[in-house]
């Protein structure tokens, strides 16, 4: 029985946290005693991680810099005495490893989720400092790795274990929002949707520059965005500037949206960087065609032209080009959304995420990769 800590800042409705849930859910319980330990507050995945019987500590953490939280972990981690801790994220990458070297835990395993453009000279050089103590570090995309790579951290350090995501469960008409009759749009509206937090790694702007475009050529076109954040104020701004109060809706931060992607006719993203996308994921998920940005974790996802659509990044009027031709295609555009749903369901299942994370927890326990004290020579 392998006994094995998963921590991550909070249970937010966020993607490393939904990944993190899956795992810590689906691991075998014959083989694994996993406890999730959380630095600050709740979040909507403890409701699913407590009816799974899944132990969740947290360490009340109250500000960046906290020596007694990290006391407190240093703490939890001696006595719980795990066989692994896995932590997620860089403040709890940052914490939770350090902690676990204190409390000289046998093995330590970091999880970088993102291309994270915003660290900066001292982060990052916390990321490196930790990298070299751990026996190794897991991350979603290739194009992770490539990131990290540049800034100090060898590839090789790296395992790449992608995403998972559910299979599709169509939801009930009782408990979807008809998005067409609750904005007054017409019965025949074309929808094309984003999901993503409102801060400059998604580059909504790029999305409502788009949508002002094809608003020129197509009057029968209306943009939906869920989701909130600090760009809230500026993207509301920009849209009521190009006067597309009445075109594009800000829905702010929504928990329904797998109950309602199906209604769309089209969905996009812009990300000036990324791991592996989530929201995307579950677009294909739901059989929608898919325009992103050109983004490595988003090639591993899309094949253009048979599972979606990649446009350079920043490219607003290669966006607005491309969603125009997607809607003025609709049989290739289902074709290509079928094909989407396929491959999320035969290459990112849940089992098999599970499957390469026991694997990997299994060969560390056995010592057949390298412990922190070798990867320090």
């Amino acid at each position: 029985m392998i006994r094995l800590v998963l921590m991550i800042p909070t249970p937010d409705r966020g993607g490393a946290e939904k990944q993190l849930t899956l795992l810590a859910t689906h691991l075998p319980r014959d083989r694994f005693d996993v406890t999730v330990c959380t630095l600050t507050r709740d979040g909507p995945y403890r409701e699913e991680l407590e009816r799974a019987e899944i132990p969740i500590v947290s360490l009340n953490k109250r500000w960046k810099i906290d020596p007694l939280a990290w006391r407190r972990a240093v703490r939890f981690l001696r006595e719980h005495r795990p066989d692994i801790v896995h932590t997620w994220l860089f403040a709890a990458n940052a914490y939770g490893r350090s902690a676990a070297l204190a409390a000289h835990v046998p093995h330590i395993v970091g999880a970088e989720r993102c291309a994270d453009h915003w660290k900066v000279w001292h982060e990052l050089a916390i990321d490196r400092f930790l990298a070299r103590r751990s026996d190794r570090l897991v991350t979603n995309s290739v194009g992770v790795v490539e990131f990290y790579a540049r800034h100090g951290i060898s590839a090789d350090r790296f395992v790449v274990i992608p995403n998972a995501i559910e299979p599709y469960a169509p939801p009930s008409e009782s408990t979807a929002p008809n998005w067409r009759q609750e904005l007054g749009l017409p019965a025949d509206a074309k929808l094309v949707g984003a999901v993503g937090r409102l801060w400059p790694q998604k580059r909504t702007e790029d999305l409502i520059w788009a949508s002002e475009l094809l608003r020129v050529v197509r009057d029968d076109v209306f943009f939906l965005f869920a989701g909130d954040g600090p760009q809230r104020r500026s993207i509301t701004a920009l849209r009521d500037t190009l006067k597309l109060q009445g075109r594009v809706f800000l829905l702010g931060h929504r928990e329904d949206v797998p109950q309602w992607l199906g209604q769309l006719d089209l969905f996009w993203t812009a990300s000036g960087y990324e791991g592996q996308s989530n929201a995307v994921m579950e677009a294909m998920r739901a059989g929608l065609p898919v325009i992103a940005s050109d983004l490595p974790g988003h090639r591993e996802l899309i094949t253009p032209g048979e599972t979606g659509w990649l446009v350079p990044v920043g490219d607003r009027a290669e966006f607005a080009r491309r969603a125009r031709w997607v809607l003025e295609h609709p049989r290739e555009a289902a074709a290509t959304g079928q094909a989407a749903a396929r491959r999320m369901a035969e290459a990112f299942s849940v089992q098999a995420m599970v499957e390469r994370y026991v694997a990997f927890y299994e060969e560390i326990v056995s010592g057949t990769t390298r412990s922190p004290a070798d990867a320090t020579s």
